[in-house]
């Protein structure tokens, strides 16, 4: 469903109901709001008594106490005004806070397959932008909504007092302001829908500088990333002018149309019978207060294009709120699983894809076996990997683990059974202690951990910076090598201790030295764990009980080591290749 076809009512209506929480905020900015525009609307008021007992009448003592009448009056609209301001951004940033949390929090519980469909910068323009608007929405327009519209209402209320002749004349223009409007409404909508979009482009593009910059500068694209993101950047200037465009568009129309209003009325007060029944006070008045008019309509006017953008971006993030969850439907806590692993005729293909990754993959790891999966990219190496924690649900097949259909088991208990290292690290801008230690549950010593980072060689790089283990290493290790990287990654698996480990191209980021070092550490804990391991470097995987050769996500051959060689098929040719290239 895009954001086009949603009910903005019902959009509005879940936003306001974010409002429950904090209503006596809301309710003490609302008073605050009113009582502003009602000693604005006071001060008008005066001016009839102002000019006919004070100038024409020469009252002089009426006129003493108009200087402490001044002062007063903008006294107490200073102390509305801050009473306002203060409770309503104290009142919208908390339901900012709110929903970004919950933004947050479910963005963290969707499927792996929503993410593939949808890029970093887009969710994170979810989070930062599109939140950002809702705070417009929340604070500025309702501000405006609020305070102008008790004005207008004030306005039209004095000059009906005074003369209700004249002022009858500002209910005919009431129709044509409301088509304006709601044809403006319209557009700035569409408008808002297509800028959201356009940020989510630039923060997707400018993440992606972020990230591959290296890669940019050694390939000299920097000029291409230029115009790709000039283009990006051009698009999303092109819908502010335009929605700048509409804004000013509606606000000269709706002056212009509260202009002839005005003229007409004081066209109609130049006739002797109508002069008969106004004194100077009350016609300047009513003029003052059509003239006060204006203002607030433009700004009715003007603050519809942000409240049309807020309301675009809250259907925008509740269009994310509403994608369901990660299921888990499985019934069974797993405990300290002994490690038997079983694949039985798993076929599969990623959602929103035809072709098969998996063909009819079947093997069983005995506890404390090691599985290596071998294979040119593509073939499907990876995606075992993936399917073991359900990070996808398979259709055809199962999977087992100590005889349990994993898709009976809890994604907590079961990936609580698992612990992984992947090619691809992710660290945190942590120091090294919190990054071994991440997501550890329980007691930690920090004999234990000093113990953990020796195993994985961590010490051997971490005691020469400069607070040791202790050393903050900036986001996603920035100021560390692929190969320390990786020993983090290696130390943090050793840490968890899962019976179940996967080693995805483990040792890929390391020299052979470090390697070397690294692989004595994941003999101590390939112990006793049932291991799978996907492996570019067969060297690596020389000791293991049963390796599988996969090609086109099928398992073309399989067999430990020597008996591989000795079927001079597939593996073999690959480790011929190997061999000669080093």
């Amino acid at each position: 469903m895009s954001v086009n076809q949603i009910d903005m009512r019902a959009t509005a209506r879940r936003l306001f109901s974010y409002l429950k929480s904090y209503r006596p905020a809301f309710a003490v900015a609302i008073v605050g709001m009113a009582g502003y525009a009602g000693v604005d609307i006071l001060f008008i008021s005066q001016f009839g008594d102002f000019i006919d007992r004070g100038i024409s009448q020469k009252d002089t003592n009426y006129l003493a106490w108009a200087p402490v009448f001044v002062i007063g009056m903008f006294l107490l609209r200073g102390v509305f005004n801050f009473i306002s301001s203060y409770c309503l951004t104290w009142a919208g940033t908390h339901i900012v806070k709110d929903l970004r949390q919950e933004l947050f929090s479910k963005m963290m519980t969707l499927p792996v397959s929503y993410h593939d469909k949808h890029s970093t910068g887009e969710l994170i323009s979810k989070i930062t932008y599109d939140a950002e608007q809702i705070k417009q929405t929340s604070s500025k327009a309702l501000v405006v909504l609020i305070h102008e519209g008790v004005f207008v209402f004030g306005c039209l209320g004095l000059m009906f007092w005074n003369s209700w002749q004249l002022s009858l004349i500002f209910l005919l223009i009431a129709p044509l302001i409301a088509v304006v409007v709601s044809q403006v409404s319209k557009r700035f909508r569409v408008i808002s829908s297509r800028i959201q979009n356009s940020m989510g482009d630039v923060t997707s593009s400018s993440e992606q500088m972020l990230n591959g910059h290296k890669v940019i500068r050694a390939f000299g694209a920097v000029e291409l990333e230029n115009r790709k993101f000039a283009d990006v950047n051009n698009r999303n200037r092109q819908l502010d002018v335009k929605m700048e465009a509409t804004r000013s568009i509606s606000v000269s129309l709706i002056q212009l149309i509260a202009s002839f209003a005005l003229a007409f009325v004081i066209y109609l007060a130049s006739f002797p019978a109508m002069l008969e029944t106004l004194t100077p006070g009350i016609f300047s008045e009513i003029l003052a207060a059509m003239m006060l008019l204006l203002k607030p309509l433009k700004q009715l006017t003007t603050v519809n294009s942000e409240f049309q953008r807020g309301m675009t971006a809250a259907a925008n993030v509740f269009l994310v709120l509403d994608q369901p969850s990660e299921q888990d439907t499985g019934t069974v806590q797993l405990q300290q699983a002994k490690g038997l692993l079983q694949v039985n005729n798993v076929s599969f293909n990623y959602p929103g894809h035809s072709r098969q990754v998996l063909n009819d993959i079947s093997f069983t790891a005995q506890p404390g076996q090691t599985v290596a999966l071998v294979g040119r990219s593509g073939s499907g190496k990876t995606t075992i990997s993936s399917l073991l924690p359900r990070f996808y649900e398979i259709e055809q097949g199962e999977i087992l683990l100590d005889g349990v259909n994993i898709q009976h088991c809890t994604l907590d208990s079961l990936r609580a059974q698992m612990a992984t290292v992947s090619q691809q690290v992710v660290l945190f801008n942590d120091s090294i202690a919190n990054n071994i230690a991440y997501a550890y549950r329980g007691d930690l010593s920090r004999e234990r951990l000093l113990q953990v980072a020796e195993r994985a060689h961590v010490m051997e790089f971490a005691n020469q910076l400069p607070e040791g283990i202790d050393t903050v290493i900036g986001e996603n290790g920035v100021t560390l090598s692929g190969g320390q990287r990786q020993r983090i990654a290696i130390a943090r698996a050793l840490l968890r201790e899962a019976p179940l480990l996967i080693l995805d191209e483990a040792t890929s980021a390391l020299d052979t030295e470090s390697e070397r070092k690294i692989q004595s550490a994941l003999d101590e804990l390939l112990k006793g764990r049932t291991s799978l391991v996907i492996a570019h470097r067969l060297s690596t995987i020389e000791q293991a009980d049963l390796i599988l050769v996969m090609d086109q996500g099928k398992i073309v051959e399989r067999g430990n080591h020597q008996q591989l060689l000795a079927l001079d098929g597939y593996y073999a040719q690959l480790y011929k290749m190997q061999f000669s290239e080093a």
